[in-house]
């Protein structure tokens, strides 16, 4: 099966109800942490700040979920997607300016072959957030459309996940469901007290 075939069989719309279902029995705060759809006004006010359509699956995923209710720390739920919380329209909005102006930076003042596209791209649009302030983003470069990718600020280099948010769904489901590593991201799932997931290094 090609790569883009194998992309069409895992639809987020599909998977989601499965993700949230576990969630809901085994890690309630977590559901209870997810916040209501964007409005169509919201989705649109994304697009014209970025400049460009947002990529179907990541639409879908804000169409459901604009995002958690924020995290102060380690202690509260929401951080069920690698550690990382989902943001919402305005927070994806101000992270991508973020990223765009590192990009901007870098090529005024002549690091460009470090930054851009190696830690930061205008076309790189966060969905996720962690306490530190790591990132995982939704690629929408013409040669990258949809694929999943991580910042860890430090780091020299993003790190390359799944070629979408559908295929990474599907392996988070398969992993929560059977307990099982996930050897893409280099973690295992853990529950904690019950009522929140946490992704453990290794």
């Amino acid at each position: 099966m090609n790569q883009s075939a194998r992309e069409g069989t895992f639809r987020l719309e599909d998977l989601w109800p499965r993700f949230e279902g576990w969630l809901a029995r085994n890690t309630p705060d977590d559901e209870a942490a997810l916040r209501p759809g964007a409005s169509a006004a919201e989705l649109a006010g994304l697009e014209a700040e970025l400049g460009f359509p947002l990529h179907d699956e990541l639409k879908a995923l804000l169409a459901r979920h604009n995002g958690v209710v924020p995290r102060r720390s380690s202690t509260q739920a929401g951080a069920f997607v690698l550690g990382h919380g989902l943001l919402g329209t305005d927070g994806i909005a101000e992270w991508r300016r973020n990223l765009a102006d590192m990009a901007s930076e870098a090529v005024e003042e002549g690091y460009e072959d470090e930054v851009v596209g190696r830690t930061a791209h205008e076309r790189w649009v966060p969905f996720a957030q962690s306490l530190t302030g790591d990132l995982l983003f939704v690629d929408h470069r013409g040669d990258h459309y949809g694929e999943v990718g991580e910042i860890s600020f430090g780091d020299p280099e993003y790190r390359w996940l799944w070629p979408g948010l559908g295929l990474m769904l599907h392996d988070l489901c398969e992993s929560l469901e059977g307990m099982a590593p996930l050897p893409t991201a280099g973690r295992r799932p853990s529950v904690h007290e019950g009522r929140m997931l946490e992704w453990v290094t290794g």
